[in-house]
């Protein structure tokens, strides 16, 4: 059960747009606390999204999720299809810049500790997510949920510890490109931890998804907490 938090819309501005985020944040808290961006999957800045903002918020994260089609009105996706032609507009460059526009805006917000900012992605969001511990030292840790793996040339730059989930039967991550990963990693002496489901699919962690694996959504879920409470001290 999650105990009572506090939650919001919100709007800051981004090279001149509108970006509109949910916002919550834990009712109990008695000072500022670490605080997490969450980015949403393809289907947009949906119910479900909401709901695990909050669930963040009652490990006691203040959790701001943006939308990530802000740019494109905002909208959310019933089929594979609409998500699909949804994605394939975004900007990566300008949503980049909208995410550190969000950064900056947490790290005004005075329940927010901005020295312990961590980053959690799924899929399209966790792409993102990777990006940014590349580019943005405002962040302490990232979580990525089956994200694409950021070139291996880049890896020497990655700034931060990173949590990947992998799913083993994913077509879109395959494992090939995780191996890649993990030995560029090493080779770069970057800390980092790769958990692989070998019986699960891409988007196991979505429990409104015929892919979605409750035992290990569960692990998975544990782990991140796990790992986020480790280095978002």
């Amino acid at each position: 059960m999650l105990a009572r938090v506090a939650s919001d819309t919100v709007r800051y501005t981004s090279d001149g747009a509108m970006i509109e985020a949910f916002f919550t944040e834990p009712a109990y808290a008695t000072g500022p606390s670490s605080a997490i961006l969450l980015l949403h999957e393809w289907w947009g800045l949906t119910e479900r999204v909401k709901s695990l903002a909050k669930r963040l918020a009652n490990e006691g994260f203040v959790t701001l999720a943006p939308n990530l089609y802000a740019r494109l009105g905002g909208k959310t996706a019933a089929t594979a299809q609409e998500a699909s032609a949804l994605m394939s507009k975004v900007s990566s460059q300008a949503t980049l810049r909208d995410l550190n526009a969000a950064i900056q805006w947490l790290k005004q917000q005075p329940q927010v500790d901005p020295l312990r900012l961590g980053s959690i992605g799924f899929s399209m969001g966790a792409t993102f997510a990777l990006t940014q511990a590349i580019h943005n030292s405002d962040l302490k840790a990232v979580v990525a949920f089956y994200g694409k793996t950021p070139p291996v040339e880049s890896l020497p730059r990655l700034l931060r510890p990173v949590l990947f989930i992998h799913a083993g039967k994913d077509a879109w991550v395959n494992k090939l490109e995780v191996d890649q990963f993990r030995e560029g990693l090493a080779k770069n002496g970057k800390p980092a931890d790769i958990v692989s489901y070998a019986n699960c699919d891409h988007g196991f962690f979505n429990e409104s998804q015929p892919e979605y694996h409750r035992e290990a959504a569960e692990d998975a879920w544990r782990r991140t907490l796990e790992f986020l409470r480790t280095h978002l001290r």
